[in-house]
């Protein structure tokens, strides 16, 4: 079979059908600047031997995260993921099924997806969990979304220590239908600056913890301000398995929770995929946007489960649906799900404490080499470092010196001013010789 078994004629009656001149209208919406002009800059064909050696040589370029010293994050992080979790999700009958469009008949489909929402709700506090969603970042937008709805208010005030493509995104998604959002600067630790962002207006605010500096913060007080004003608070996690030891949202009164729930079971991917978490209180169901599976019995008496909530625009009328995006990341949420079970409550306290171990460890092994100043004051697993050189150009020659040191601020947020910023991160993966490795070239480097 063809890759491409379109002929010029049927493309010309396909385009007749739909009322189209050339393939060139449907994209008369795009600006003509972001329009590639002329072909990619690729041979037009090759064998497939060829191209095999070709990929091979572009790919032996890369320096694996698993291959040297590794201390990156920045909101996907390097965790073990025990064997067990790959065997499972490669079952047939777990890595062909997906979407459940006829749900009650994929008993199996839902019932994963009621642990995978069981756990989350646990994890962060709160009473009712969805099916997962795209990723963080995606998961942030559609919370603010829901905010507007739940408040009727037009502006979101996103916390300085969001990270800059979780605002990104947020930004896009709420400029799309209308919501304002006040995005305040880049600080390592900013409580009073959000709080004294709330107004009468303000629909939501916007809290990570740990945030892109990877201060861990008490949320507490900013979700007294913005109740007080009748807004809602959501706390942002890129790091869920901080949730192992730090105090969860729930506690600290988030109404929704965005996460990002990569570290647990799911490798670095290469960026992706991931799964988005998404939690909320109880009053605030449906508002949510995508699905929620729930548990039941059958006329025997025999337990099962059902789609219980779908507000999305596949079942439902367009202009009812509350988000037009979220999916459920079906296998990567099984291989959250299934990581859990195997780490249990107590399993998952105990990575915790290790990888805030490390980081201690990290810590202090960075704040005696010359010109580093720690910024971050309290930190779970990441901290920022101000260098005496570009953050950019330092890790460029760590990494010619066999060690990924990190992630420049200014990678993530050109226009913040902070180009001299660095941010480390150490997981149980992390060894003392990783650590002293990162210190001595660093050492060399700085000098």
């Amino acid at each position: 079979m063809r890759y491409l078994p379109l002929s010029a004629d049927d493309r010309a009656q396909m385009l007749d059908v739909i009322g189209a001149k050339s393939i060139d209208d449907l994209f008369v919406d795009v600006p003509a600047a972001a329009r590639r002009s002329g072909t990619v800059d690729l041979p037009a064909h090759a064998g497939e031997l060829e191209v095999e050696r070709e990929l091979a040589a572009l790919a032996a370029k890369n320096t694996a995260a698993g291959s040297v010293p590794f201390f990156c994050g920045a909101g996907a992080y390097k965790h073990h993921v025990p064997a067990t979790v790959d065997h499972i999700i490669q079952r047939s009958e777990f890595l062909t099924s997906y979407t459940p469009y006829q749900p009650e008949i994929a008993q199996g489909t839902l019932q994963v997806l009621f642990e995978f929402q069981t756990q989350v709700a646990n994890l962060t506090g709160m009473d009712v969990a969805n099916a997962s969603m795209y990723d963080g970042s995606t998961a942030t937008g559609e919370a603010v979304l829901m905010a507007a709805r739940v408040t009727r208010r037009k502006k979101a005030v996103l916390s300085p220590g969001l990270h800059p493509h979780y605002a990104g995104t947020t930004e896009t998604l709420a400029h799309a239908v209308g919501i304002e959002t006040v995005t305040l600067g880049a600080k390592v630790d900013a409580e009073a600056d959000v709080i004294a962002a709330i107004d009468a207006d303000t629909a939501c605010v916007v809290v990570q913890t740990p945030n892109v500096f990877g201060t861990a913060t008490d949320v507490t007080k900013i979700a007294e301000a913005a109740h007080a004003a009748g807004a809602l608070v959501i706390v942002v996690v890129t790091e869920v398995m901080s949730l192992g030891l730090l105090k969860d949202p729930g506690s600290m009164g988030a109404d929704i929770v965005a996460a990002e729930g990569q570290s647990i079971g799911n490798a670095l991917n290469f960026g992706g995929p991931y799964v988005g978490l998404f939690a909320a209180k109880e009053k605030l169901t449906r508002q949510m946007p995508g699905r929620l599976c729930g548990e039941t019995v059958d006329a025997e008496g025999r337990r099962g489960f059902v789609l219980t909530l779908s507000t999305r625009e596949q079942h439902i009328r367009r202009d009812k649906a509350t988000s037009n995006i979220c999916t459920n990341s079906g296998l990567c949420s099984l291989a959250f799900t299934i990581h859990m079970s195997l780490l249990g409550e107590k399993g998952l306290r105990q990575v915790a404490a290790i990888n805030h171990a490390n980081a201690r460890k990290l810590k202090d092994a960075l704040s005696s080499v010359k010109g580093v100043e720690v910024l971050t004051p309290r930190f779970f697993n990441e901290f920022a470092v101000r260098l005496p050189k570009p953050a950019a150009g330092v890790v460029e020659a760590l990494a010619k010196k066999g060690v990924l040191g990190g992630v420049p601020f200014s990678r993530l947020d050109p226009k913040a001013g902070l180009d001299d910023v660095l941010l480390v991160t150490a997981t149980e993966v992390t060894t003392d010789a990783d650590i002293n490795e990162f210190k001595s070239k660093l050492a060399e480097v700085l000098s």
